[in-house]
């Protein structure tokens, strides 16, 4: 057998293999980003694709240059045997395939350096899907080398291997169905042995808080005010989902934990369904219904009836707490038959009177149903979280919290991060991170904050994403409100605020104060040399990745 074309086919193919291995992090990053869910990874393809599929355009015309020089080789080798020509018809392969690692690795380094918002974790299945990965890329270097190299020669050989690298994303698709078997088989495990652990404990109190929004501020409220009393547990940051659930039970849950309240998010229908299923819970909290994630639940309907699931997974002695929002929420809770209680309006479990806002905080006098008045006062801005502090009063006050313990509770809160969180800013500038406001019901709200503050003020935002096909409309709508709150507005990404924009006209917003950027850097070294002492910087949202322009 000629050593040249076997030596140098091999390595080729290994090369090709290796390098989109190499190149792969950004589209192993939008599966993780997706929660490794087919139909938002597609649907990021079709809004990234050029980012999506660049690293792969790279590294296939490294691979492309590699075959001309190896197609060159092969014939004016074999055309001198016996010659010095077998010692660099070795090291022109291997050249050649050392140059496409190169470029592999430079088109790794470069995409390590953009800013990441959300970090690329290389977890235990992050590395299982590479290995499915290599499987899949093994697999049709093989498929294409019998279907259109087998007894071929020269460029044609070399040149079909170069389309390994174009279809990188849609093989890690592929790579991601090969080992979703196996995935489900560890989830699930880990999910039955957080459920058995969660249930060991008959005296454990379990709370389920679910919203369209305000659930995770619902949550760090209701955590530090039952503190007063118990020891609680309660899921950090956003961790709403069925393994981010499952992670806080197995890793921190102990015997000594009186309270676990666990937040629910959810993007299909069934999620809330799943999430109780682990949790069991004997109080749900349900604090809004609105549009979001209207690009996977497609209608108001199927959110309705989703978040609806937590009450209906609720024991015949278990209790419901809704906040009254004289729509949606306060229908669900007409119509529900198991112990429930109302907040937010005279008359209820817990309502405010007296009610003052500001830049500073709120104060307000809370009202409970026992007739129990208490004053209180806390650092986190605006109306919405009130009615948020009500929730939790109303729990409080059902599991036994004293009236101080109540109060000390609500004194002893601050603000959750990237939630309307105040940060230090120099030169007498407040600065107010929003990021992770994501709707447009609390986003009108969050603009309601910043109306409150003295001076010049201004709004960084990329608008809002998920919200099907009314996003444009709802973005319009956010246009409007802004006009009416903001001073300055620079909006992140061109093409997407194109509706916001809009809304700024149609409410005759000064064109000259509208600043439209490429990116968030960009609209932040724009903003700097603008500002003077007095002003206040509010960050509106911030998109994910998988969502930048």
């Amino acid at each position: 057998m000629d050593f040249f074309p076997v030596f140098a086919r091999v390595l080729v193919v290994l090369t090709a293999i290796a390098g989109t291995l190499a190149v792969s992090r950004r589209a192993v990053h939008y599966f993780q980003l997706e929660s490794y869910q087919f139909q938002g990874y597609f649907r990021t393809l079709s809004r990234q694709w050029d980012k999506a599929f660049a690293p792969g355009l790279t590294l296939s015309g490294a691979v492309l240059a590699a075959v001309v020089l190896l197609a060159v080789t092969e014939p004016w080798y074999q055309s001198k045997p016996g010659t010095g020509g077998r010692a660099l018809g070795i090291l022109l392969p291997m050249i050649a395939c050392m140059l496409t690692a190169v470029c592999a690795r430079m088109t790794l380094q470069a995409l390590k350096k953009g800013k990441e918002k959300k970090p690329f974790v290389v977890t235990p299945r992050v590395w299982r899907l590479y290995a499915a990965l290599f499987l899949v890329l093994l697999g049709l270097s093989c498929a294409l080398y019998f279907l259109f190299c087998a007894g071929r020669k020269g460029f044609w050989f070399y040149a079909v291997y170069a389309l390994i690298p174009l279809g990188l994303p849609l093989w890690t698709a592929l790579g991601g169905l090969l080992v979703w078997p196996l995935e489900k088989a560890i989830q699930y495990a880990y999910f039955a042995d957080a459920r058995k652990k969660l249930l060991a404990n008959d005296r454990l109190i379990r709370i389920g808080i679910t919203g369209s929004y305000g659930k995770t501020s619902t949550k760090f409220i209701l955590a530090t005010v039952l503190s007063q009393k118990y020891n609680v547990l309660a899921t950090p940051a956003s961790f709403n989902t069925p393994m981010g659930l499952t992670r806080v039970i197995r890793e921190r849950l102990t015997p000594a934990h009186q309270v676990f309240i666990g937040e629910m998010g959810a993007r299909h229908v069934g999620d809330i369904k799943e999430l109780c299923s682990l949790v069991h819970p004997t109080i749900g909290i349900l604090t809004s219904v609105g549009p979001q994630h209207l690009d996977t639940f497609k209608t108001i309907d199927n959110i309705i009836r989703t978040k609806y699931d937590l009450i209906e997974a609720l024991p015949k002695d278990g209790t419901a707490y809704f906040v009254n929002d004289g729509g949606i929420v306060t229908g669900l809770f007409e119509k529900t038959e198991k112990p429930k209680r109302l907040v937010g309006v005279p008359g209820s479990a817990a309502w405010a009177e007296d009610v003052t806002v500001g830049p500073d905080g709120s104060s307000f006098t809370l009202c409970l149903g026992d007739g129990t008045r208490l004053a209180c006062s806390t650092l986190l801005l605006g109306a919405h979280n009130i009615s948020n502090i009500l929730c939790a009063a109303a729990v409080a006050a059902d599991l036994g919290l004293s009236p101080r313990q109540i109060q000390a509770g609500i004194a002893a809160l601050t603000p959750v991060e990237h939630r309307l969180q105040i940060v230090s800013a120099a030169g007498g500038v407040t600065v107010i991170d929003d990021a992770f406001n994501t709707n447009p019901t609390s986003s009108k709200e969050a603009l309601r904050v910043l109306s409150l503050f003295p001076g010049r003020r201004i709004i960084v935002t990329p608008g809002m994403v998920e919200l099907g096909e009314k996003e444009a409309e709802f973005n319009r709508e956010f246009g409007e409100v802004i006009a009416d709150s903001a001073n300055l507005v620079f909006l992140v990404g061109k093409k997407h605020t194109a509706p916001i924009a809009e809304g700024l006209r149609q409410k005759g917003f000064p064109e000259e104060n509208i600043f439209v950027c490429a990116s968030f850097d960009e609209a932040v070294g724009l903003l700097r040399p603008m500002l003077r002492a007095g002003d206040t910087v509010m960050y509106e949202n911030d998109l994910p990745d998988h969502y930048s322009e």
